[in-house]
């Protein structure tokens, strides 16, 4: 028997085969998408710049040289300079770290919490839905940025405030996600069996209940993440996010309209990456949310 023969067995013999398999034809489907193939692309390329960027950038994010200021892009410099004689190719690259930092400790922040609070509601229903809802409509109901902005003005301004307030107007959506995943399965014959057998709420939900909202989860996530990086770039932009000198694209785009209509491209280099890579999420998450479905799995 071959692997590819192993992975796409009809009766697997355990739980990692049967894992494997589906991540096999999650992946292979992905690959028949040329958008999914494109933003997987761009976010590879995220990581690795991220990874490498010591290695990738030819010069300091930091460095000064008053000499070579707002020189325009050339061989020497790929993407110009800025107003201190910084290379701005240099600070794209290693603002790409922070990007994703960014992006990863929202989704670990608020992806996990919205999705326990949701199942929860779902769950036990009753007062505890209404309550737990109600708190989450009244996030739901207010601008995400404007809400963060609250937030970061209330914490101060930094990067981690930035991305504790990111995660904190994050959450409610995967709340609802769950929510709703949990009110279609709670009264499911498995789960009346495993509360025949003993099992206590809490464990129905953490070992029964989350692990089939993680489809609808990692979809959303993934979509959600272009938000992220723009309410972060917005937040930099503002003086709220990242402070200088660290080279966040939005604090970059900030600094760089002063010289808009001459030197273009300080801002606009900046500009492009963040658009780039909200691109890449929005590709990946359209091609994880056509396979992933529930409705379209059952149509292939």
């Amino acid at each position: 028997m071959t692997t590819r023969d192993w992975l796409l067995a009809d009766s697997p013999t355990s739980r990692m085969q049967a894992n494997a398999g589906r991540a096999y034809r999650v992946f292979t489907a992905l690959l028949r998408n040329p958008l999914s193939v494109l933003g997987g692309i761009i976010i590879l390329v995220l990581l690795l710049t991220a990874a490498f960027a010591p290695w990738i950038a030819p010069y300091s994010p930091t460095g000064q040289n008053l000499s070579a200021r707002l020189l325009p892009p050339s061989a020497q410099y790929w993407m110009g300079t800025d107003e201190l004689g910084r290379d701005i190719f240099s600070r794209v690259v290693w603002g790409s770290q922070i990007t994703l930092t960014i992006v990863a400790l929202v989704a670990l922040i608020s992806a996990p919490l919205g999705l326990f609070i949701g199942a929860i509601a779902g769950y036990f229903g009753g007062w505890v839905d209404r309550v737990l809802m109600g708190f989450t409509d009244i996030f739901l109901s207010l601008p995400k940025l404007i809400l963060a902005l609250a937030f970061v003005a209330a914490l101060g301004p930094g990067i981690n405030n930035a991305i504790i307030a990111i995660a904190i107007t994050s959450w409610p959506a995967y709340a609802r996600i769950a929510r709703a995943e949990t009110l279609t399965i709670r009264n499911a014959e498995y789960i009346s069996a495993v509360q025949l057998a003993g099992g206590g709420p809490l464990r129905i939900i953490v070992q029964h209940i989350l692990p089939l909202c993680t489809s609808s989860m990692i979809v959303r996530v993934t979509l959600d993440m272009a938000g992220v990086i723009l309410t972060a770039a917005g937040l930099g932009f503002l003086g709220l996010g990242a402070q200088p000198p660290l080279p966040e694209w939005g604090a970059m785009i900030s600094r760089g309209r002063t010289f808009i209509l001459d030197q273009w491209w300080v801002a606009t280099m900046p500009g492009f990456a963040i658009i780039i890579v909200s691109l890449g999420f929005c590709f990946l998450g359209d091609g994880l949310r056509d396979v992933l479905d529930p409705k379209s799995e059952g149509k292939s």
